[in-house]
């Protein structure tokens, strides 16, 4: 892992951020030709993917499944698999996706969306058997780093078929001049999950996370986009039930040495997705989870970043959230350095980005987020304008 070096490497970092604003004119030139370029979370958003709640479809109980799911949901997975979300839960959702999409778009966004596909369709490898899940979170399965797009080697099963509703989109963008890179697609045969994967003690998840042990094994590189987080040369990302240290190395050779790749680790017994744990908002700017502390937090320190402690949810515990936890309250999507889309119940998580000199979008997401995901997990951010500098 890249670390931060004491204050005699101090003047080496302004001579590397001098370097890039030096260079920034003509990257700024370079990037604004192609249709993909986004080097981190935050500059201004001109084109994001959003998701698509058509076509969602309960995935099986399988082993990598059953390991991040509470277990009071197993029953709905168990006897649901294969089959649609609840249909009333669905329309609560898409609507309130579309009405993300008609507020981006009035603040200036294009948005773009992935094809419809109806996933309860059952595909067999010579590997395993399943049926699909969504096309809801391309934060999951698409990456942006630069003006390259990647199509992310997922652990689940049922996401095996996932990018099919976005390669229209992707051949768009490789015509337009994009770079677009698909790493080995994981063959997910058992080898790759832990079979004696301990699923309900908290206590011996805790521990084993901490040792380095997931449901996910290093058999081959897989990984999910959403377990990286972007600040410009800065790529930071966390080992989780999805994401194993096979496919970290994967991207750490395949960015090269343009790229810090850091390795971050939390006090977390179920690490799924990193940006409701931990949600870079703005240059030297983090959001971290107060239930899921940071072992490397000292870097972020070191280096002057503001740290805010996102306030605890709001949200209901009789409300679904077969995917996820509450946390998804502090999963926003920034449009820019000041403006930042927010779930509108969320006062708290509201009040904090205010104190914070940030301006809420505050839009309803509450049952788009029993889906897995929050503002941040159901976009892709394509374009940001802006050039590749140094942060830390």
């Amino acid at each position: 892992m890249a670390m931060l070096h004491p204050s005699k490497a101090i003047g080496r970092i302004f001579c590397r951020i001098e370097r890039v604003s030096q260079k920034s004119t003509l990257a700024h030139r370079i990037d604004t030709e192609g249709p993909v370029c986004s080097h981190n979370e935050w500059d201004p958003l001109e084109e994001v993917i959003v998701g698509r709640v058509e076509g969602a479809t309960i995935p099986q109980l399988t082993h990598e499944v059953k390991a991040i799911a509470y277990e009071k949901h197993w029953p709905f997975f168990k006897e649901r698999g294969g089959q649609s979300f609840p249909n009333l839960h669905l329309l609560k959702a898409q609507r309130e996706i579309e009405e993300f999409c008609r507020i981006l778009t009035h603040e200036g966004v294009n948005v773009r969306r992935p094809d419809i596909i109806d996933f309860r369709t059952e595909y067999k490898t010579p590997d395993f058997t399943s049926t699909g899940l969504y096309a809801a979170m391309p934060r999951d399965v698409l990456l942006v780093i630069g003006d390259e797009i990647f199509e992310c080697p997922m652990a689940w099963r049922s996401r095996f078929f996932e990018y099919r509703a976005y390669r229209r989109l992707l051949k768009e963008y490789f015509k337009g001049g994009a770079k677009w890179t698909a790493p080995p697609k994981p063959q997910m045969s058992d080898e790759l999950y832990d079979q004696n994967y301990p699923m309900t003690n908290v206590e011996d998840r805790h521990r084993l996370t901490a040792q380095g042990r997931f449901v996910t094994t290093e058999y081959e590189p897989c990984f999910d986009a959403a377990d990286f987080m972007r600040a410009g040369q800065d790529i930071f990302v966390q080992r989780s039930q999805v994401t194993n240290m096979m496919g970290i190395e994967w991207m750490r050779r395949h960015l090269g040495s343009q790229y810090n790749v850091h390795v971050l680790s939390f006090i977390d017994p179920n690490p799924m997705h990193i940006d409701a744990t931990f949600n870079i908002i703005g240059p030297g700017m983090v959001i971290t989870n107060p239930e899921r502390p940071c072992h490397q937090i000292s870097l972020f320190k070191k280096a002057g970043w503001t740290i805010a402690e996102a306030p605890r949810p709001t949200i209901s515990d009789d409300h679904p959230l077969w995917f996820s936890s509450k946390w998804l309250s502090m999963n926003v999507l920034m449009l820019d350095h000041h403006r930042v889309v927010v779930e509108q119940s969320e006062t708290p998580t509201i009040k904090l980005f205010e104190s914070l000199g940030l301006t809420p979008i505050k839009v309803p997401m509450k049952f788009a987020f029993s889906l897995g995901g929050g503002f941040h997990c159901w976009t892709c951010d394509v374009r940001r304008r802006g050039s590749l500098q140094s942060y830390l």
